[in-house]
């Protein structure tokens, strides 16, 4: 029987690792998977021995906050990992957490995978040594990736991403608007504010007041907001009330993301895993971010490219609009948004960059990760 351990703290992570579990069970049945990961991960038969949400945290600050419980459930899985002694590790994204893991489990010969390559081309490329320390290969998302690793010992094979595997390659607008009962003609803005509890502290209001300024503007508009959970549902209309914004035509949605982008003629997203989401379903939209104060501070001078949204970095320039911290501001982003929202041929252009990035990125991804996975395994038994 083949042991795998694996780690995905967030909900991004969750549904990579279990494309992945699914897609390494068809090739080795007898494999056990264990370790860290959430409600994707556990419907493809993973044992969670901690709940993965423990470690759903971003921004310094917020790291810090929550360290001495990480902190513990890292020793204690290190522990257990160190005992009973898998064949592989793979840690799913969570750079943070599973390069500790990685670098002592790789000391003691266990293979350590890294699925999702650390950012060092966004920032912290002070990383690749510790990089090579900890990882025996790299399973990267993007394309540009394996060069980064080039002149170093790990491996680093381009496996794609599975969105754009899942997503179509082309999103019928008014299918879906059909579906969701919305008229074909309506303008509709799509919501995104995160998928944390964080970010909707940092992000909530700012997406109402912007949507309070677009509905002055554009009376016949609605607005679609997919809420991750219950509890930033709450968040996101505990701000409604606070700004008097209850009128607003807003519908609220449980989920279904990508609806509520195959639905809207523009959308507003803050930045992360929901941008290439946007790009794959071909909307243009506006990328924003908020985080605190103090995480800020440090993460504004560790920058060395000028975009952070994804799909202005494979496209290698700004296709769409970015708006981070300070300059997030409810004139600021409904302006940006507004303005897609009129100008058809700007869209029309975006939607066609949108869609060479979707093919770029369409590599059946579980299976080529599970390719590069399976002689690990093989080595293992051949020694055994």
């Amino acid at each position: 029987m083949a042991r795998i351990a694996m780690v995905a703290g967030e909900a991004s992570s969750d549904q990579l690792a279990a494309h992945l579990i699914a897609a390494l069970k068809t090739q080795r049945p007898d494999a056990s998977f264990y370790g860290i990961g959430g409600p994707k991960m556990q419907r493809e038969g993973f044992d969670s021995r901690w709940p993965a949400e423990k470690l759903a945290v971003r921004g310094y600050f917020e790291a810090l906050r929550n360290y001495c419980d990480i902190a513990r459930i890292r020793r204690q899985l290190l522990k257990t990992l160190l005992k009973d002694r898998p064949d592989i590790f793979i840690g799913v994204d969570g750079y943070d957490f599973n390069v500790w893991l990685e670098k002592k489990l790789k000391r003691a010969g266990i293979p350590t995978v890294h699925f999702v390559s650390p950012s060092i081309w966004a920032w912290r490329k002070s990383r690749l040594k510790k990089i090579v320390e900890s990882m025996s290969h790299i399973l990267a998302l993007y394309p540009f990736e394996p060069a980064l690793y080039a002149q170093t010992s790990v491996k680093c094979s381009y496996v794609g991403h599975p969105m754009a595997d899942v997503i179509p390659l082309q999103t019928n607008r008014d299918a879906m608007r059909e579906r969701l009962d919305i008229p074909l003609d309506q303008p509709v803005i799509a919501l995104l504010p995160g998928s944390r509890q964080a970010e909707l502290h940092y992000m909530a209001e700012t997406f109402i007041a912007t949507a309070q300024l677009l509905h002055a503007r554009n009376p016949n508009a609605l607005f679609l907001v997919p809420m991750a959970s219950g509890e930033t549902r709450l968040q996101f209309e505990t701000a409604l009330w606070k700004l008097k914004a209850n009128e607003l035509p807003l519908k609220m949605m449980f989920g279904h993301a990508l609806d509520a982008l195959a639905a809207c003629d523009v959308a507003l997203v803050a930045s992360g895993t929901a941008t290439l989401e946007a790009a794959l379903v071909g909307r243009p939209m506006v990328i924003t971010y908020k985080i605190s104060p103090w995480s800020w501070r440090i993460m504004r001078h560790m920058g060395y490219q000028p975009w952070i949204g994804l799909p202005n970095i494979l496209a290698g320039r700004f296709v769409v609009p970015e708006f981070l911290q300070d300059d997030a501001t409810a004139e600021n982003l409904a302006q940006a948004v507004g303005n897609l929202l009129v100008d058809h041929q700007v869209r029309d252009s975006i939607q066609r960059v949108f869609a060479g990035i979707h093919r770029l990125l369409r590599q059946n991804t579980a299976q080529k990760a599970a390719a590069a996975i399976l002689p690990y395994l093989q080595k293992k038994q051949q020694t055994a």
